[in-house]
């Protein structure tokens, strides 16, 4: 059955599960179910994968595809920048496979719509244990507050057979 292996995907309870990486200048803020922030600040989750009840042997054996989405907007009066970079770990969280796209920039003045980045893990080989979740981004006029990009209803699922 899928669901979501992010703990606190909305930032509903703070940041409960998640462990914060950087935080420039004012820091993390959360609005609402928004999260977002002013200079270079970036946050994870570290997902094991046993613990959540998929064995090894299932892991290795099956190779179920693994979903990853996170959702996130500029504000329409500051020009931000948004990163994310999702990695499949063994037991030792040496890296075995990664998705780290090119940062993506939105100009000053934006349209401020919501977008949704979304990749599927498959064919990753054996070995997969863990899966590091990374996001974050600053805004690019560099003004004092919380002008950032916005991110929420991040997404990690492991996928049954049929749903692939």
């Amino acid at each position: 059955k899928r669901r979501n292996l992010i703990k606190n995907p909305r930032a509903e309870d703070e940041f409960r599960g998640w462990r914060i990486l950087d935080e420039g200048g004012d820091q993390w803020k959360i609005e609402g179910t928004m999260v977002n922030f002013h200079v270079l600040c970036r946050k994870q989750q570290l997902i094991n994968l046993r613990e959540e009840g998929y064995s090894p042997s299932f892991m290795d054996e099956f190779q179920p595809h693994i979903r990853i989405s996170d959702w996130y907007a500029p504000r329409w009066d500051c020009g931000s920048i948004y990163e994310i970079c999702v990695q499949l770990l063994n037991d030792e969280q040496d890296v075995l496979k990664e998705f780290s796209p090119e940062p993506i920039s939105f100009p000053q003045w934006n349209d401020q719509q919501w977008n949704q980045m979304v990749h599927v893990f498959k064919n990753y080989g054996p070995g997969v244990r863990y899966v590091r979740f990374i996001h974050g981004g600053k805004d690019t006029q560099f003004w004092a507050g919380w002008y950032g990009i916005r991110v929420t209803e991040s997404c990690v699922e492991v996928c049954p057979a049929l749903d692939n």
